[in-house]
């Protein structure tokens, strides 16, 4: 999880770094393209290009005498800052140039003529010493003609301690999301300027949140950067601009998330403890994705942090939102954001986690768990889970010794476990070289299921087909897996068709009709014939063989025949479709798959 590609791939030395790709070379131009499709997505905004200020529209709906929350800040965030802008969050957001602040007369623009201010303007943005001059000569300059504006700059950041922070202070980071997002909820619910900017102070000052990156990241339009971070390294602290961090560790993702919670959570760190707690509080827990972090990591990264929190703190978090919010380009990293939900004692009827559950007309606002289902579900017991194995409910009367079944389906799957080799090697060169694994696998799961004496084989065949079954569906994996586990299923099918009102002894006739029906059932999911170099080309001759003629030997030598005659195909299905290199492999390598189960056969009739 959470991984840098390439051992000693990057270096800190300029010269070695991979040349930076991205779809547009012109910094500006993306800005302003990206600005525009926020009004594709969201048709209820619109564009003032020049300024480049996303808002609402003046006709859409709005509440009367409602107070506007304008933010924003340098592009490269998103979809931060213009992504939050919509019906229950924000009105309006002015964006400047990539990691750089807009200028004060574009803020200008945005409060005094595209955003509402009869009720007063919140300006929020972050804590950056640019942001804070042009928004706060934004303030000044909206204040001169006339209109109530409040100036607050959020400020989440612990990985720059207070004494290095200075008179600047924190930074603004991830966790300034949840802030932006209960102010716009209060803003909408109709509660004063004075409500929402003591929200927003009340809620920075029970917030902390920290960020960690693998690598810097790159700007569109300029050169490589001046430094890297080490593969196998991370850097813990590091701010949404490329702004060095506290320090940097050897990677290890769960020691680094016992780090940073230390760092989040310490009371004894006088130089970080923005936030105590009691065992009392409650928290949100907000995992934030700084854009080069794969849905699938980040999710592993959300849970990492959630059991420690639990384990080694064991904090009450009540609310556990994961996604993309506030982004730093496409930052190999990810920041972790906890707020302590407290009474706003505004005068206004609603709570913290409220505001933060209400719903929001915004393509940046990803939380799109109802409160209902919170309240329902967020301490309910484990589900119990009921796991119904086909065996428990697959029984006939069709009936063969035990004995002799696993006599000849051992001597089956050792030919595949003995051929695993040379399965390999033909796949190697004609596919992804994992056939003869997978079937090794497979094969010696069943050797493994029909010699446990602990739970030995019953002589109902449908019963072993069933237990089969499971197994291949547990152990084998890929195309072959899936083929092999719906013939079958369908094998068993098959069988049940003939089953009787009495005990019946299956015989080698049983055996080739259920075989034949399987095969037309597979054939259902998969477009493969013979002559299309598969498995199918083994396959196919076996059953018609044994249907045809009752010997197993006989089929099983149709089955080599087939399998010896794929050596002259081009293959029209699977992976060999793709290798190419046909003119050295054409007339010598036999279908890896083809193979492998021709072996199995030829097994099974030594056995009879």
């Amino acid at each position: 999880m959470f991984h840098k590609e390439g051992e000693g791939a990057l270096q800190v030395k300029v010269e070695h770094y991979p040349q930076p790709k991205h779809f547009f070379s012109d910094p500006n131009h993306l800005v302003l393209t990206a600005l525009n499709s926020l009004t594709l997505t969201n048709p209820s905004l619109a564009l003032d290009r020049q300024n480049k200020i996303i808002f609402r529209r003046p006709d859409a709906p709005r509440r009367a005498n409602k107070v506007s929350i304008v933010t924003g800040g340098g592009s490269g965030h998103e979809p931060a800052f213009a992504g939050f802008v919509g019906h229950g969050l924000c009105d309006a957001s002015v964006a400047g140039t990539i990691f750089a602040s807009p200028s004060a007369e574009q803020i200008r623009r945005a409060v005094i003529d595209r955003v509402p201010t009869e009720s007063g303007v919140l300006i929020i943005p972050m804590n950056y010493t640019g942001d804070v001059l042009n928004f706060g000569m934004a303030t000044e300059k909206s204040r001169v003609a006339g209109i109530q504006t409040e100036f607050f700059a959020i400020n989440d950041d612990v990985g720059v301690g207070r004494e290095k922070g200075g008179k600047v202070g924190r930074r603004g980071i991830g966790g300034g999301v949840l802030i932006l997002k209960m102010v716009g909820a209060l803003a909408e619910a109709g509660g004063s300027l004075e409500d929402v900017y003591a929200l927003a102070q009340l809620a920075n000052a029970n917030l902390v949140s920290l960020g960690s990156s693998l690598e810097h990241v790159h700007v569109p339009g300029r050169g490589v950067p001046e430094d890297t971070i080490p593969n196998g390294e991370v850097e813990v602290g590091m701010g949404i601009h490329n702004e060095p961090g506290s320090h940097r560790v050897k990677f290890d993702l769960v020691e680094l998330v016992e780090s940073m919670l230390l760092q989040l959570l310490d009371h004894n760190d006088p130089d970080r403890c923005y936030v105590t707690r009691q065992p009392e509080d409650q928290f949100v827990l907000l995992i934030n994705n700084l854009g080069g972090v794969s849905p699938l990591e980040l999710a592993g990264i959300t849970d990492e942090v959630y059991r420690q929190l639990q384990r080694d703190y064991q904090v009450n978090v009540i609310r556990v939102i994961q996604g993309t919010f506030l982004t730093s380009l496409n930052g190999l990293g990810f920041s972790v954001s906890l707020m302590k939900l407290v009474d706003p004692g505004l005068g206004v009827k609603t709570t913290m986690l409220e505001l933060l559950d209400a719903p929001a007309e915004a393509v940046g606002w990803s939380a799109p768990i109802n409160t209902s289902t919170w309240e329902k579900y967020r301490n309910a017991a484990p589900v119990e889970l009921k796991t119904t194995n086909l065996t428990e409910v697959v029984h006939s009367n069709l009936q063969l010794d035990p004995t002799l079944i696993q006599k000849v389906l051992s001597a089956g799957l050792q030919r595949v476990i003995n051929a695993e080799a040379e399965v390999t090697r033909y796949d190697t060169i004609v596919g992804d070289g994992d056939c003869g694994i997978g079937l090794k696998r497979g094969a010696e799961a069943i050797q493994s299921l029909i010699n446990d004496t602990s739970s030995p084989l019953t002589n109902d065949v449908v019963s072993t087909v069933a237990r089969i079954v499971t197994v291949v569906e547990n152990v084998m994996d890929g195309t072959s897996g899936a083929i092999y586990a719906i013939f079958l299923n369908a094998l068993a099918h098959g069988l049940l068709a003939q089953d009787t009102s009495s005990p019946t002894t299956v015989t080698t006739k049983t055996w080739a009709v259920a075989l034949k029906s399987s095969f037309e059932a597979l054939g259902k999911y998969t477009p493969a014939k013979v002559g299309d170099r598969t498995l199918i080309d083994a396959l196919s001759p076996f059953v018609d063989s044994l249907l045809e003629s009752g010997d197993v030997k006989v089929a099983a030598a149709a089955a080599q025949k087939g399998t010896e005659s794929t050596k002259a195909m081009k293959a029209s299905l699977g992976r060999s479709v793709y290798v190419g290199g046909e003119e050295e492999w054409i007339g010598k390598v036999p279908d890896p798959g083809a193979f492998g189960l021709s072996e199995f056969l030829t097994g099974l009739a030594e056995g009879v």
